[in-house]
């Protein structure tokens, strides 16, 4: 049994797949799902999400720089296809999916009330880079849903069952296998 030499191409799954929210400087609001999504520093904090140029929420993400990041689960696995397949253009995404708009601390773009993590975002660069052109952008303020948190104030995202993306399917997110360090701690 070998291995196919394929194209060079984008293999690098799962990735997370978020719902990524925005408002124009006119009070449009619209969401949108990516899965060119990232952590790209610690400190500061940062992350990248691309998007293509024609996409309704890149005029908007250009105009005002602001963008939440909301991630995803399997209860919003359908409103999370809906977003990448409908255009902003054509549909209030907010209304259609019976999702809650709720108003950022820091930044204009809403967040998703029904998202259990929503990272509020400022945009410092824009790089195009071929098909998408990538909004890195520093996090500004986290929200995380209160009804994930246990008795010691500790976030449990696993309970609120994220989903991942992978080469055109939802995936739930699967068991815990161990926690960082564990393959080094003594026994």
């Amino acid at each position: 049994m070998g291995k196919q030499l394929w194209k060079p191409g984008n293999m690098l799954y799962p990735l997370p797949v978020v719902m990524v929210s925005v408002a124009g400087l006119h009070g449009e609001q619209n969401i949108i799902t990516i899965a060119w999504a990232g952590t790209v520093c610690s400190e500061p904090p940062m992350v990248s999400i691309s998007v293509r140029p024609e996409r309704y929420s890149y005029g908007l993400l250009r105009e005002t720089g602001e963008f939440v990041v909301n991630l995803t689960t399997r209860e919003l696995a359908f409103a999370t296809d809906y977003c990448g397949v409908k255009s902003g253009r054509d549909v209030n995404k907010f209304e259609k999916m019976h999702l809650t708009p709720l108003p950022g601390e820091i930044v204009k773009a809403p967040l998703i009330a029904e998202s259990p993590v929503n990272i509020e975002c400022r945009v410092v660069r824009v790089e195009p880079l071929g098909s998408h052109d990538m909004f890195l952008a520093e996090v500004v303020a986290v929200h995380a849903d209160e009804k994930y948190m246990d008795e010691n104030n500790k976030f449990h995202l696993e309970k609120a069952e994220p989903i991942v993306y992978s080469h055109g399917a939802y995936l739930a997110a699967g068991a815990l296998l161990g926690t960082f360090g564990y393959s080094v701690r003594k026994k």
